[in-house]
């Protein structure tokens, strides 16, 4: 009898054992689902620390401090589709202008510097690479052209196999005397790669190849905005049936159909309202994961991020309201949960942390704020280990 109740004890105990086990051990796969690393690009110069790293709980909304990577100016980064390596474009230490390789370690959260490669052309400011790894590209701002990467097997970067240059002008004689190349943005099926010309007002399409040197041009071969517009940043909804470009110069927002490979205007709607007084600072946009909502960030004189619905049926905007931020907001990101929205705000040094209402679309201010941060301008998420 003592014997049996013994051995019901220790299967009891066993049952219990497990069930503990098995509780902790999806509560850690929780945890881990929730936690991303962010990886903020800065303006740093060589005296300061270029790409910060934290980790970010997308659930309470809260940044830890995890590691730093020197590199001079890494003003944009993308991050490969297997999430192992990160390029950014930057100087060089005679102040000439490179992309960056870098390889990341999820245990540590740490980058480390593979190599870098001249980008044969002044100014890039935008950096991206496609999901099958083949190559890495470049839009460089001061020259108005884009620099293509081949990519080796273990991350590494090869030189320039091929700079597209571009021609045209557009009215705003201070800014738009010759191309300006700002943005590089894949099609949801990564068999178009546009171009966004804030100098001539054109959005540049390519085809996209396999093969070096992996872009010829489409057709049609580029699409033209609104004179003076100024087109910067170009995102597709999540439905890939629409895409929306933020354009600096006339701070609005173009809302297109999109249809394989062809992007027809159908909306022009504005984002920053004091671009008529001169702001002319229009800088970042992304849509929701949901579809439901876009935001477009502007600088200059209106700093903070504008909100629009966007129509279910055929993709429209309508204004929902602004949300002021710290100084110069550039480049933010939202959490793929789309729980929060964070914003890196060059001249005030800090990264903001705003609540999404689901219901609204609109964003409250946490007071999560990342400080001591040197003029950050670009976000990235790494999902962690």
């Amino acid at each position: 009898m003592k014997r049996h109740l013994f051995l019901c004890l220790l299967v009891l105990g066993s049952i219990l054992s497990c069930t503990q086990r098995g509780r902790k051990t999806h509560e850690t796969m929780e945890q881990n689902k929730n936690e991303l690393y962010l990886l903020a690009g800065t303006y740093s110069t060589e005296n300061n620390t270029g790409i910060y790293v934290y980790r970010f709980d997308q659930e309470k909304g809260t940044a830890t401090y995890t590691s730093q990577e020197k590199a001079i100016k890494p003003s944009y980064l993308v991050v490969s589709s297997d999430e192992r390596f990160v390029y950014s474009v930057g100087l060089d230490e005679e102040k000439k202008a490179i992309a960056n390789a870098f390889s990341f370690n999820k245990e540590t959260g740490k980058l480390n510097l593979l190599n870098t490669q001249p980008t044969n052309a002044a100014g890039p400011c935008y950096i991206n690479t496609d999901r099958n790894a083949n190559f890495v590209v470049t839009a460089n701002y001061a020259s108005g052209t884009v620099s293509i990467f081949p990519l080796r097997n273990d991350g590494y970067l090869d030189p320039v196999v091929r700079l597209l240059t571009f021609e045209g002008n557009g009215p705003d004689k201070n800014r738009q005397e010759h191309p300006h190349l700002h943005c590089v943005v894949f099609s949801p099926d990564e068999k178009f790669l546009y171009a966004e010309d804030l100098g001539s007002d054109q959005v540049h399409k390519f085809n996209v190849s396999q093969n070096s040197p992996f872009l010829s041009p489409g057709d049609p071969d580029s699409f033209q905005v609104e004179p003076g517009s100024g087109p910067r940043h170009l995102t597709f909804h999540p439905n890939g049936n629409y895409a929306y470009l933020i354009n600096e110069l006339s701070g609005k927002v173009t809302a297109f159909r999109y249809d394989n490979g062809d992007l027809n205007a159908i909306q022009y709607i504005a984002s920053d309202t004091t671009a008529g007084v001169g702001s002319k600072g229009s800088a970042d946009i992304h849509i929701s994961p949901d579809g439901r909502f876009l935001y477009a960030s502007n600088r200059l004189k209106s700093d903070g991020i504008a909100i629009f619905s966007i129509h279910p049926s055929d993709g429209t905007l309508t204004f929902a309201g602004y949300q002021p931020t710290g100084i110069h907001p550039r480049n933010f990101i939202i959490t793929p949960n789309g729980k929060y929205l964070l914003v890196a705000n060059k001249d005030s040094n800090n990264i903001q942390i705003f609540r999404i209402d689901p219901q609204t679309g609109l964003l409250t201010d946490t007071g999560n704020e990342i400080n001591n941060i040197d003029q950050p301008v670009c976000l990235k998420f790494i999902q962690s280990s």
